[in-house]
């Protein structure tokens, strides 16, 4: 980080996840700027979606130190698998939206409603101011007309969009993609990957996407890192990552994925 360039919004410093013997992430740096897009890709199992679930609070780690908008996920006294109070850890979560590869929407709620419910809820909006803006994110993602109707009466596509809206909602800083089109089928992904894009390219969200969509990945990033057994193998502008990889292990990945 250079003198005039900005605080990292989201600062991971050797920060190590396990799940029993295994080490999904090993002694992990990374930074991200705000309004960054950055894009993680690497195989399964890599250790990239363990990184959203633990800025979402889904996950604690057990070493290291994290922070988000200069809030520390373990605070001194803390109790709980974070080290960190329920309540510090809402706080945190209020500046992060994620967007997950299941739709995850309630079922017996209208489209307007699975919109509105957690700004009520969770920050406390009117009804009304809620519903006012859940109406101009449903226009935003394309689904105005779609408010009255429920999930089952909507296609994968639109039901992405109506998650993508839902995690607007509350305003975050930060909003991840895990997967956000793996459980579509092929025909409805460009739909969920025009809205992805629109936002990355007409607001000034920091954004962290996981996904297999290569091409789009160059298209929507600023940067681009590649994951491997826990760590950052290599990472650069899409433009270095795509058409001249340094690492072994990344050209290998490409190319079994760019075939």
């Amino acid at each position: 980080m250079t003198d005039n360039a900005p605080a990292p919004l989201i600062q991971f410093a050797g920060v190590t996840k396990r799940f029993g013997a295994l080490t999904v992430l090993d002694d992990f740096n990374f930074e991200v700027a705000p309004g960054e897009k950055v894009t993680l890709i690497g195989p399964s199992g890599s250790g990239k979606s363990t990184v959203l679930r633990i800025l979402m609070t889904l996950e604690p780690f057990q070493e290291g130190r994290l922070t988000l908008a200069g809030l520390s996920y373990q605070e001194p006294g803390g109790t709980g698998p974070f080290k960190a109070s329920e309540r510090h850890l809402r706080e945190i979560r209020s500046h992060v939206g994620m967007v997950f590869q299941s739709f995850n929407l309630f079922p017996h709620m209208s489209v307007m409603r699975n919109v509105a419910e957690a700004p009520v809820r969770v920050l406390g909006l009117s009804r009304d101011e809620a519903q006012a803006r859940a109406v101009d994110l449903l226009a935003m993602v394309g689904l105005a007309d779609k408010k009255d109707h429920f999930p089952s009466q909507l296609s994968g596509g639109q039901q992405q969009r109506v998650a993508i809206a839902r995690a607007l909602a509350m305003r975050p800083r930060v909003l991840l993609f895990d997967e956000p089109t793996s459980a579509l089928d092929p025909q409805l992904v460009g739909e969920v990957l025009a809205v992805i894009g629109d936002l990355a390219h007409e607001h000034d969200l920091t954004m962290l996407l996981v996904t297999h969509e290569m091409r789009f990945a160059r298209e929507v990033s600023d940067r681009v890192c590649f994951f491997d057994k826990g760590r950052i193998c290599e990472q650069g502008s899409p433009e270095a990552i795509f058409t001249a990889p340094s690492h072994p292990r990344t050209r290998e990945f490409l190319a079994s994925v760019l075939r």
